[in-house]
């Protein structure tokens, strides 16, 4: 007697430029029925809607809190390349002050050596070394000037930059107050949507999710799933919708996406 073989089903990859016509002829391939299918994305995007309203309660609250953030980290920065800087020049001092010291050591010696010269020619020598050494010395200490007026320089845009972070992250704490006590008067019911959006969309297949969040990223409003219009028009751009698609929107049975917009169009009623 012959086996029946199991035909295995290959899954075709998710592609993000999927075309709306491979959309629609996949999406009744599902265990949810069309109608089903429709009715778990009319209340995704519902779900959706609600917490983009509380989203926009925290206002500009939350990118003024980033930039904040980022101004301060930037300040901080700033300041750890001045210290750095400043470590810098103070080490060069030292070292400065220790050549200084081998220079003046370096002119008693040859001071020193001076009386006791018997020809010119010596004496001469002697002379341009310790000129030389004097002409060093002069520069080390040159060096050290300049470095001390750097570090002052670099010290006070460091105390500069430490008053800006004092004033900024005054500011910081009141923006995060004002943001934590909105965050927490609407929490609860974020959770609950939150929570009702994953149940909803673990009920769809991938593919079907990747072209919702698809169409709802690529629109102004966010608006991926909407109802007809005064029952002729697409709810998201208010194109007019030929005779027989607003058939199909009313039966249910089928995948309607507008022409014009790319939005997935509905019968709300349904």
């Amino acid at each position: 007697m012959a086996t029946k073989k199991t035909v295995k089903k290959v899954e075709t990859p998710i592609d993000e430029r999927e075309t709306f016509v491979s959309l629609q002829k996949n999406f009744a391939d599902s265990d949810l029925s069309v109608a089903e299918k429709l009715k778990v994305l009319y209340q995704l995007q519902a779900a959706d809607n609600e917490i983009g309203k509380l989203v926009q309660l925290r206002g500009e609250l939350p990118a003024e809190v980033e930039a904040l953030e980022n101004e301060i980290a930037g300040y901080k920065a700033r300041i750890d390349k001045l210290t750095e800087a400043v470590k810098g020049e103070e080490a060069a001092i030292e070292v400065n002050k220790a050549k200084i010291s081998e220079h003046e050591a370096d002119i008693e010696k040859y001071k020193a050596q001076l009386g006791n010269i018997t020809n010119s020619r010596e004496y001469g020598s002697l002379e341009k070394e310790i000129e030389n050494e004097n002409l060093l010395l002069r520069i080390a200490d040159k060096f050290i000037n300049e470095a001390k007026e750097r570090i002052i320089e670099d010290n006070k845009q460091i105390d500069e930059l430490q008053e800006r972070i004092s004033v900024r992250e005054g500011d910081l704490a009141v923006k995060n107050e004002e943001l934590a006590a909105i965050v927490g008067s609407t929490a609860e019911e974020e959770k609950v949507y939150t929570e009702k959006r994953a149940a909803l969309a673990a009920q769809l297949d991938a593919r079907t999710m990747s072209a919702y969040e698809r169409i709802k990223n690529s629109v102004h409003n966010h608006l991926a799933v909407v109802p007809v219009y005064r029952g002729e028009a697409c709810g998201g751009c208010f194109s007019t919708i030929t005779p027989q698609r607003l058939v199909d929107i009313a039966g249910g049975s089928k995948l309607v996406i507008c022409e014009h917009c790319g939005r997935i169009i509905v019968n709300a009623e349904a």
